[in-house]
């Protein structure tokens, strides 16, 4: 039962590479993407090795420990498990628990990250190439390693499954999802650099002591020569691994019972937003994606990217600092990041977009409300950063042109947005999932239209963009006040031209969007 398990794995993966050319494609260069980072890694640990041993192996214990934890809690904020061996599915199917947990952790290491960390782990054998015993027991601190990664993410994911049913979960885990990552990209360079050795080894030590790096400590302790310390450490990978297997085996039979499922309603009363925007069809479209920008976590990802945006371009610096004009960016940056969010609100409607279809909304209204409803979170927001940096480096000269750069680019943003949600449709996290979800799907596609957009939208906005560097880096008065008029002016016209073209491309292919739509559910 086990092998057929693994053998219905392997045929799903391959019917979704046979799906389309561009899985083929995105597969290849995910493949050969991930063989260049493997081989790297595992020569640049054989390079390590050979002039510092120790050393190296001190980064597989805290490299590998950041692996498994990686493991465990990226599914839970991510909701990016692999899903096409639902237990739910198998639970009409005469397969004893354990076989099915047999064969739900091989599946689980079949997969793309599965293969990727077992060939990782297996190559860091070679730091333990100077030590017969160390390599030996290598081998099984890789087995357990592996295991614990594997069946890890399967218990966590399984036993918090209720929690994420609820929309306050997926939108907490949006958030810290978002936090962790801001944090490593801002803090995560400096703290590498002030690490010393001494402290990188006890960072080591005390990792190999952990649930989440015993099994990488076993080595490690037997080429220092301590076998008591190794066989503790043993201990203490096994009990973890003994430990998630139970935690899994009980949410296993909590999801195939059909125990910990609840069900909550909630009363409604009057219109709500649809009563607010006017009985028009661009009032209705508006409402409904307005409602969306509320309660999606999809959307609500988007929207917990735009606090921490100061954060990225340094909020702590002064005009003394070199670097202060960095600032000026926060309307910029809200401006695409919030006109080029609706590029795939078709996409994001899914089946529901055939309410659109069927009760034929125009594609003047269907464009026109998606701008009014991401205009009505976005200019407070845009407003908002554009005062509130020019006030901060208290630099009113540079309003002007930072108004011209943000509303230009909004503005265009929409414009082109409208015309690539109307032509393009493509995989997208589902309804009810995190923003930062990994869909399966033509990832090679998305990147296309994604990278081709952003493109084009950066091509458009190249006059208005120009011109405020150059006010910026002469101080012309004159230059920051074309800028304004620019900005506004192009920017006017780019978003009424992108919303006729998406109109009449919308018209022409609605039917054939909800074909597509419907394809990828």
């Amino acid at each position: 039962m086990v092998a057929q398990l693994v053998r219905l794995r392997l045929t799903l993966l391959g019917n979704l590479l046979k799906r389309s050319a561009w899985q083929i494609v995105g597969f290849a260069f995910a493949a050969l993407y991930g063989a260049t980072v493997l081989l790297t890694l595992v020569a640049g640990l054989f390079a390590l090795s050979v002039d510092d041993a120790t050393t190296a192996q001190t980064v597989v214990v805290a490299g590998g420990s950041v692996a498994v934890l990686g493991w465990w809690l990226l599914p839970l904020v991510t909701f990016g498990i692999d899903s096409t061996l639902d237990p739910s599915k198998l639970a009409l199917l005469p397969i004893s628990r354990r076989d099915l947990l047999l064969g739900l952790a091989a599946a689980g290491v079949v997969g793309v990250p599965g293969v990727v960390t077992l060939l990782a782990s297996a190559g860091s054998l070679v730091v333990w190439r100077g030590s017969v015993p160390a390599l030996l027991t290598a081998v099984l601190g890789v087995a357990l390693a592996v295991a614990t990664c594997v069946v890890g993410s399967r218990a966590l994911t399984s036993a918090v499954a209720p929690l994420r049913a609820t929309r306050r979960f997926r939108e907490v885990a949006s958030t810290l999802l978002v936090v962790l990552v801001v944090l490593l990209v801002v803090f995560g360079g400096r703290l590498l650099g002030s690490v010393s050795r001494g402290s990188l080894d006890t960072v080591a030590d005390v990792l190999a002591w952990t649930p989440v790096g015993a099994a990488w400590g076993v080595p490690y302790a037997v080429a220092s020569g301590q076998p008591l310390v190794a066989l503790a450490r043993l201990v203490v990978a096994l009990v973890t691994l003994v430990a998630l297997v139970a935690l899994w085996r009980w949410a296993l039979d909590r999801t195939l019972t059909g125990g910990g499922t609840t069900t909550t309603t909630r009363r409604m009363s009057g219109l709500g937003l649809f009563g607010r925007f006017g009985w028009t069809p661009t009032g209705a479209v508006a409402a409904r994606c307005l409602t969306y920008w509320r309660r999606d976590p999809r959307y609500i990802g988007s929207l917990v990217v735009l606090p921490l945006f100061p954060v990225f371009l340094g909020i702590g610096t002064t005009v003394a600092d070199q670097t202060w004009w960095a600032l000026l960016l926060l309307g910029p940056l809200t401006a695409f990041s919030m006109g080029w969010a609706i590029s795939a609100d078709v996409s994001y409607d899914s089946t529901a977009f055939w309410l659109h279809v069927v009760t034929g909304v125009p594609g003047r209204a269907d464009r026109l409300g998606r701008v009014v409803a991401v205009s009505v979170i976005a200019v407070p927001l845009m407003l908002v950063y554009l005062v509130g940096s020019v006030w901060y480096l208290d630099r009113w000269d540079t309003l002007p042109a930072a108004a011209g750069v943000t509303v230009g680019t909004y503005l265009t943003a929409l414009g082109v947005s409208s015309v690539v949600s109307a032509r393009f449709v493509y995989p997208v996290p589902k309804h009810g999932e995190s923003a930062f979800a990994t869909p399966q799907g033509s990832t090679m596609a998305t990147m296309l239209v994604q990278t081709g957009g952003a493109a084009v939208l950066a091509a458009l906005t190249l006059p208005h963009v120009a011109l405020g560097i150059a006010s910026l880096v002469t101080g012309n008065a004159a230059l920051g006040w074309a800028t304004l008029v620019v900005g506004v002016a192009l920017g006017t016209v780019l978003l009424v031209v992108g919303v006729r073209i998406g109109s009449r491309v919308y018209d022409v292919r609605s039917t054939d969007l909800m074909e597509q739509v419907a394809a990828l559910v």
